[in-house]
């Protein structure tokens, strides 16, 4: 067995290292790989669909939106100077915000109503799991509120509009972003909530019809 010229490395012979598993990447036939997990995900899901695409849209363009708003104003100063007021503008920005986020929701709900069905979302259990998380998302959420105030919420600091010192009380004292894992909860429960009332639904749309 030889040195190598680095210090303490060991040049070694495949006998002694072992073989390379699978040959590496290049001698993986993909033509045998199981994609049955894949197609049962995908089966859940319509990427066709009008409601699901506005609601990829309206999920991925809104928190651009204000980030890129925020931003330029921390930089230019051009809507504080253009209302006059940096909480005017910031207020201002909030409505469009708040907005944005109604027509969020409403598009989420209607491609959660529009999507397949999950059979395992046809319990209780289900509706109640979501409930949970619908719950604490909106302790999460109204919890930043009540500590960051209006304008903290609403993208404050890139305003010039700052508070005396960092808030540290709950919930930003056990998560560092709480308002964003608590629209997560919310909509994540919210979810599981129409699916399980829409099955509910049209079970019992189909008994009557029966009868």
């Amino acid at each position: 067995m030889k040195r190598s010229g680095n210090p303490g490395a060991e040049v070694t012979n495949s006998s002694v290292a072992g073989p390379d598993c699978c040959g590496g990447l290049g001698n993986i036939d993909f033509r045998q790989a199981d994609f049955c997990v894949m197609t049962r995900l995908l089966g859940y899901v319509d990427p066709l669909d009008p409601s699901f695409v506005a609601a990829v849209i309206t999920i991925t363009f809104n928190p651009l939106y204000w980030n890129v708003v925020a931003r330029w104003e921390h930089k230019t100063r051009k809507l504080s100077r253009a209302f006059g007021s940096p909480y005017l503008a910031c207020y201002s920005l909030s409505v469009t915000i708040l907005l944005l986020n109604f027509l969020r929701s409403h598009c989420f709900t209607q491609a959660m109503l529009s999507q397949p069905r999950m059979e395992s979302l046809d319990t209780p259990a289900a509706y109640s799991l979501g409930l949970a998380l619908l719950g604490l998302g909106v302790v999460l959420v109204l919890s930043s509120f009540f500590a960051l105030g209006f304008a903290g919420t609403f993208l404050g600091d890139y305003f010039g509009i700052l508070k005396e010192a960092r808030v540290t009380v709950f919930p930003f004292n056990i998560l560092d972003n709480p308002m964003y894992w608590g629209s997560t909860a919310n909509y994540l429960g919210w979810a599981i909530m129409p699916f399980t009332a829409e099955i509910y639904r049209q079970k019992a749309s189909g008994s009557h019809k029966r009868s």
